[in-house]
């Protein structure tokens, strides 16, 4: 019996999508609910599963092709396959994960995202996007002897090129823009051409922070199963510091100033596909632990391509973390309709004065990012201001200071 594969309803802000990977091609053997397709739209990878196990019988659209909701791309012949052999059992435990920098600055390894990317079989030819294979094929070259960095080990046009230029190639690669590259250089653009941005700095001395986590770090990891990192005590601390400035919080709608009860903060999230900024919904309302659980949540999800536009949509406020890359400054990017933004930075061990002594304290510069439109250059300092305070002593976030 035939079945057929369609492109799912897709969300009402999403008119079509693209053909991104075709993970089985004609002849292939398919499980149930074993991904098919993934389906690349403006701002998330959907993938569509298998409905039936059986076998695939044809693919009506190739990778790169713009479909639309409903629209059949594939045709399965439903029958049973042989079951897969079950894995060892005596798998070690997770480790906890870690939502923001280790103690020296760097960003979490993205160990779920490598995990879940199977690898080839010992004597199976590399999987080769089309692209790669018509290069291959061109310049003869084995595409056995080229290592793949796309998903699941697959060779791209991008790896055999740079295998090439490894060579003494001279070559140059023209690849057309992704859509969710696509929607965020339109987005970045629609940022500068709509709002009046400037952006005003401070630093911050985050010894108390950091002796506080080196202090609780084993306790608190214990009893919630994550670390205790850098990314929650911003985000409390930017809670408490849009409760005192509202207007930080706000965004202009026409010609109305819409002010929001509720505090939804955007965590900017880099990938290898772009960046992604999921939102932790009333974000004032939880704990150090609940905030790095939702993090390092969001982080995943992002990393591994199973994010959801529910995830992405609304947010009152961002945070943009470029220190992990070694970002000493930097001036953010809004987020429309968002009417603020901070950018943190790479920690550094400097000289400064404390109570008329030097001293070597962990430094971090501070910018805030904001749409002069709405928000005054004093509200915009003075909210800075109190980040800082509360960072510097995390004692004034328990005590609503």
């Amino acid at each position: 019996m035939t079945i057929e594969v369609k492109v799912p309803v897709l969300p009402e802000s999403v008119e079509d999508a693209t053909i991104a990977t075709w993970h089985k091609q004609p002849g292939d053997t398919i499980r149930r609910d074993e991904n098919l397709v993934d389906l690349e739209t403006d701002k998330v990878v959907l993938e569509v599963p298998a409905p039936v196990d059986g076998i695939v019988k044809e693919l009506r659209s190739a990778e790169g092709d713009t479909v639309h909701s409903d629209d059949v791309i594939a045709v399965l012949e439903e029958g049973a396959v042989e079951p897969q052999v079950a894995e060892e059992p005596g798998a070690p435990a997770e480790a906890p994960r870690e939502s923001g920098m280790d103690e020296a600055g760097e960003p979490p390894a993205p160990a779920a995202a490598v995990a879940a990317a199977p690898a080839d079989k010992p004597g199976q030819a590399p999987r080769l996007s089309p692209a790669a294979r018509r290069v291959a094929e061109e310049e003869q070259l084995d595409p056995g002897s080229v290592p793949g960095t796309g998903r699941g080990g697959r060779v791209t046009k991008g790896d055999v090129l740079s295998f090439l230029r490894g060579g003494g190639s001279r070559q140059e690669e023209r690849v057309k823009m992704t859509r969710l590259r696509s929607r965020i250089a339109e987005r970045m653009k629609e940022a500068q051409n709509s709002a009046a941005i400037l952006t005003t700095f401070n630093e911050v001395d985050l010894k108390a922070v950091m002796d506080l986590r080196r202090r609780h770090q084993e306790e608190f990891t214990a009893k919630h199963g994550i670390k205790l990192g850098l990314m929650s005590f911003f985000v409390k601390a930017c809670c408490d510091a849009l409760r005192k400035f509202p207007v930080v919080n706000a965004s202009i709608e026409g010609d109305e100033i819409v002010y929001h009860n509720y505090q939804d903060i955007g965590i900017a999230v880099s990938t290898e596909r772009g960046l992604m900024v999921p939102i932790i919904r009333n974000a004032e309302s939880l704990g150090l632990a609940e905030l790095e659980q939702a993090i390092a949540g969001y982080a995943d999800k992002a990393r591994e391509g199973t994010i959801t536009l529910e995830d992405l949509q609304g947010g009152t406020f961002s945070i943009t973390n470029g220190g992990v890359f070694g970002s000493l400054l930097s001036t953010p990017l809004l987020n429309p309709p968002q009417s603020a933004i901070l950018g943190m930075h790479t920690i550094k061990e400097r000289p400064v004065v404390v109570d008329g002594d030097i001293a070597v304290r962990p430094m971090m510069y501070l910018a805030l990012s904001y749409d002069h439109r709405l928000i005054d250059g004093k509200d915009s300092v003075q909210f800075l201001v109190a980040v800082k305070n509360a960072l510097e002593d995390p004692a004034r976030l328990l005590l609503g200071i």
